[in-house]
Formats: structure tokens, C-alpha cells, sequence
């Protein structure tokens, strides 16, 4: 009998988890979630940081490494090797699934999140230095990731586009994706083998509504229907926005035809920050078709528990509208919430690469001394 996350593949979401470490590949970990239906991985700054700095995991190649090398240089020495074993791990399910599935994604420093020809020679330089045909690179969707999204899409570069919270940016988002199979497809590459993904993170956009909400609220506003709604009725906004681009007779119809892959949306930061709310809502509230799902393990050990997996993202559109309407009527506009969102994520990602230098350093130093 199929287990929840089974299902929800058979029902044409995927699932992926959002954390890597050294340890949960040796210790079989990651092994053990593939067997559960886990079928990619995603990271970032803020969970390498996490992984390398707590813990010996990573003492051993810390202390082989050269004493003149870089603190950037000494990350990308530990992080590496962790991505293309990932990479390796999940190599049957990439081949099992044509592609479809089985990647592993890195980002570009964070720092480049403004600076669109240092994002493409970054991106460049890690997928040769990977040299994995299932890894992704990610990319933020900010207004100079795009082109670099495109750019890099064109030279047949796999990319998890990253920090996406309003439709505008995902709009463009899409469109950078369409350019870029397209040219890619002119100059004569196999778009059946490129693969992308669009990030749109979650949790956070309730994070900040319902903090808004909760001031209205003090000053005696009517708000009761409304904390809780407004990520899953961005993200279901998105999905349909998804729908127009990717479905039969749309932009996408030619590149379709020669074979290539739609842009899927991956929902992301889907861990609920808020103790009140259930904590498979964005879940349960976002699971529908040509979909992927990035889970942290705390997560995916909960759905599998007592999720629901059951379509939830056909339809609902109206309704999403009206929560759209009824936040903009008490003077909430969604576009300065995600607008907000976006900044504070290029900075979590970059404080936290940052930090994870320091500590790297930190650590190098305490080893060197015992």
C-alpha cells in the first residue's frame, strides 16, 4: 500500500525536501526518503549554514583543506561533494522518471542576487564544477535574475528560480522561461533534456499579512475570515497563472510540441510558522498536477502521519480573488507585501552566507589549534 507522499505523486505532485547535510547522506537518511517517495532536494544559504556549523560531520574535510584557502573557497570545498553525492543519490530517480524528477539544486552566492552577468558567470562556472545533469541552479527572480534566468535557460542550464512571492515576478518568471527554451531550441539544443522550476515561497506571505491583520484587528477592524488565507491564495493565483502559460494552445505550444518541459511551480517555504495553523496546510491547500512541493523533514514526516492527499488546487480561484479584494479593501496590497517579502529574503539568504563564512573560518581556526 502506498504511503501519503505516494500519493501525491500519483496524483502528479512531487515531493522534495528542503534540506541537505553531510550526515543525512552517510548516515542513509537521504537514502531512507527516496525509498519513501522523496524525488529531489533542495538547499540554500541559510541550511547549509545550519549543517555545516553544527556538529563534526564536516570537521574532516575542514581539516584537510589547504590553510590559504578562502573562506569562499572553503565553503564551496565542503558543499560541493555534498551536492553531487546528493546528485548521485538521486541519479535513478532522474533516469527513472526521464528527467522529470531526481534533481538537487544549489544557489548562486546570494550577494549576486543584483548583478545579472556575475549571477550567469557564477551559475556557469557551478554547473561545470558539478558536472551533474540533474542538478539545478537557483537563481532569485529578481528584476536582474531575470534575464540571467533566461541567459542561462538558453544555454541549457537547468535553474530553480527562487524567491518568488507575487504574480508580477512570477509572471516574468515564466516569460524568462519561454525566451530561454525557445533560443535554446533555435540554436539546435535537446529541450527535452532542460528542466526548470519557479519557487514560490509560501508561508511567509501569511507571516506577514497576518501581522498586519493583527494590527487591524487591535484597532477593531473586522479580520476574523481572513488570517491564514492569503499564501495559499497568492500561490493558487499563481497556479492558474501557471495554467494560462503551460496549457494546450498557449505561448508554450511550440517548444510543447518539440518535446520540451513545462516550468513547474514549487512551492516553497511550506513549513507553518504560525502554532495555530494545522501544520500540513501548505500542503493540503496546494497539492494539484504538474506540481512540486519542497519539504523540510519535520514536514514530510507530518504529512506522511496525517496529511491529506487529496486535489486542492482545482478551482478556488474565486475565492482567492476575494481574499485578494477583501486584504485590499482594509488597505493590505499584496504586491507591497510581496515586494516586502523579496527584499527580506535576498537578505536572510546573504546574512545567512555570510554568517556561515564566519563560522567556517571560526571552526577552521579552533580546528588548526587543536
Amino acid at each position: 500500500m502506498s504511503n501519503r507522499i505516494q500519493q501525491l505523486y500519483e496524483l502528479g505532485q512531487s515531493v522534495w525536501c528542503d534540506h541537505l547535510s553531510r550526515g543525512m547522506i552517510v548516515s542513509g537518511e537521504l537514502d531512507r526518503l527516496i525509498g519513501l517517495g522523496v524525488v529531489g532536494i533542495t538547499s540554500n544559504p541559510t541550511i547549509f549554514m545550519k549543517s555545516v556549523t553544527s556538529g563534526h560531520d564536516y570537521d574532516d574535510r575542514l581539516t584537510a583543506l589547504p590553510d590559504d584557502l578562502r573562506d569562499i573557497e572553503a565553503y564551496e570545498a565542503l558543499v560541493l561533494p555534498d551536492i553531487r553525492d546528493a546528485a548521485d543519490h538521486l541519479r535513478p530517480v532522474y533516469d527513472r522518471t526521464d528527467g522529470v524528477d531526481g534533481y538537487v539544486s544549489l544557489e548562486v552566492n546570494p550577494h549576486l542576487a543584483h548583478d545579472p552577468r556575475g549571477t550567469v558567470e557564477e551559475a556557469r562556472r557551478l554547473w561545470g564544477e558539478v558536472d551533474r545533469p540533474n542538478l539545478m541552479i537557483k537563481v532569485p527572480a529578481t528584476p536582474a535574475g531575470i534575464p540571467a534566468i533566461e541567459t542561462l535557460l538558453s544555454e541549457g542550464i537547468n535553474v530553480n528560480v527562487t524567491l518568488i512571492f507575487g504574480l508580477a515576478a512570477y509572471e516574468q518568471v515564466m516569460k524568462a522561461y519561454v525566451a530561454g527554451v525557445d533560443h535554446f531550441r533555435s540554436r539546435g539544443g535537446d529541450v527535452r533534456r532542460l528542466a526548470s522550476v519557479a519557487s514560490f515561497f509560501v508561508s511567509r506571505v501569511d507571516s506577514l499579512v497576518d501581522k498586519r491583520l493583527e494590527a487591524l484587528g487591535a484597532e477593531g477592524r473586522p479580520i476574523d475570515a481572513l488570517p491564514g488565507k492569503a499564501a495559499i491564495a497568492n500561490a493558487r493565483l499563481a497556479y492558474a497563472a501557471f495554467e494560462r502559460t503551460f496549457g494546450s494552445g498557449g505561448v508554450f505550444s511550440a517548444s510543447l510540441s518539440a518535446g520540451a518541459r513545462v516550468q513547474r511551480p514549487l512551492w516553497a517555504s511550506t513549513s507553518t510558522k504560525n502554532p495555530r495553523y494545522p501544520d500540513t496546510i501548505y500542503v493540503d491547500g496546494l497539492i494539484g498536477p504538474q506540481t512540486v512541493n519542497t519539504l523540510p523533514p519535520a514536514t514530510i514526516e507530518a504529512f506522511l502521519d496525517h496529511g491529506r492527499p487529496a486535489v486542492t488546487l482545482a478551482g478556488g480561484q474565486e475565492d482567492a480573488r476575494r481574499v485578494m479584494s477583501s486584504l485590499s479593501g482594509l488597505g493590505i496590497r499584496i504586491e507591497h507585501v510581496t515586494d516586502q517579502l523579496l527584499a527580506e529574503g535576498v537578505k536572510l539568504f546573504s546574512d545567512s552566507f555570510d554568517e556561515l563564512l564566519r563560522n567556517i573560518a571560526q571552526r577552521r581556526r579552533s580546528l588548526a589549534r587543536a
